[in-house]
């Protein structure tokens, strides 16, 4: 049995950034901490932050002092608005390549430019982006929708920065159908890129492959569903104790990969979970005696 972890698995810079913030600011301070949101869509690292008393909230109205930290996602300028107020310390861990886009999105609206995000519009990067373009940003999902659209002279399309490439590349081809002048950007970041595409080689050539996160994390979603058009027996689990024989049975080759969102740990600790389950076997059909006739 082999076990191959995928290259570019695990905590992107932008998150490795805002776990730092965060540990440097309780370092620091003995104040109410608060993050808008969950800092990560990782439970495990959600319930450490917790255990340091490092809360999140969903809504700005839900505190009156302390620390509010807004998370890598980014949040609209309606959010720091709301948080602008006596006793709140506001700390803004979005991540650069997020504030990248935020910044192009102002621009474009600026230009009275129709912007297409394509993305989740119930993720919070999406919902903050859309702040920055008022009534000229519309969300597009998929391709489906993006046919949908009327006709227009003139449009801008970009990608929430987790954004499946093959999906951003199929609503600007449906759009390229509905606009007379199309300007594209390709805001996919490319931890995003490269971690998709480690993923996809990799479901190729193993035999069962493991995707390790938070069953809320929009990146590791879309990993999964990549892989699994590639490879049936891909499965997705949100901690390593929930894999188990039927997932690595008659495998040789054993994949792993993660999410953005997924700490390094989960991961050694799936390989752990998977090579004691392997032996497990190995010990129960070494137990097996033929019957002698």
């Amino acid at each position: 049995m082999e076990i191959i972890i995928a290259p570019n698995s695990g905590f992107c810079y932008g998150v490795r950034r805002a776990l730092r913030m965060v540990e440097a600011i309780r370092a620091q301070s003995n104040e109410p901490i608060y993050t808008l949101g969950e800092l990560i869509h990782n439970p495990q690292i959600i319930q450490q932050l917790e255990k340091k008393g490092i809360h999140s909230i969903n809504n700005p109205d839900e505190i009156s002092h302390g620390v509010v930290i807004i998370r890598s996602h980014g949040a609209s300028p309606e959010i720091f608005e709301k948080l602008n107020k006596p006793g709140i310390s506001i700390k803004d861990a979005t991540c650069p390549h997020v504030k990248k886009i935020q910044n192009l999105v102002k621009e474009l609206a600026l230009n009275n430019e129709e912007v297409i995000i394509c993305g989740n519009a119930r993720h919070p990067e999406t919902q903050g982006l859309l702040g920055y373009c008022a009534s000229k940003g519309r969300v597009v999902e998929t391709e489906a929708e993006a046919q949908r659209l009327p006709r227009a002279q003139k449009r801008a399309v970009l990608a929430q920065s987790t954004q499946d490439l093959t999906v951003f590349q199929k609503v600007i081809s449906a759009l390229v159908e509905k606009t007379e002048h199309l300007e594209v950007y390709n805001t996919i970041c490319g931890s995003t890129l490269a971690r998709q595409k480690s993923t996809s080689a990799l479901a190729r050539k193993v035999d069962s492959l493991i995707i390790i996160g938070g069953r809320n994390s929009s990146n590791t979603n879309k990993l999964f569903r990549i892989a699994k058009k590639i490879l049936p027996r891909t499965y997705f689990v949100e901690y390593p104790s929930e894999i188990n024989l039927a997932m690595i049975k008659e495998a040789q080759k054993i994949g792993l990969s993660g999410g953005a969102s997924t700490p390094p740990e989960a991961l050694h600790e799936a390989v752990a979970v998977i090579k004691n389950l392997y032996k497990s076997q190995q010990s129960k059909e070494e137990k097996v005696v033929p019957c002698q006739r």
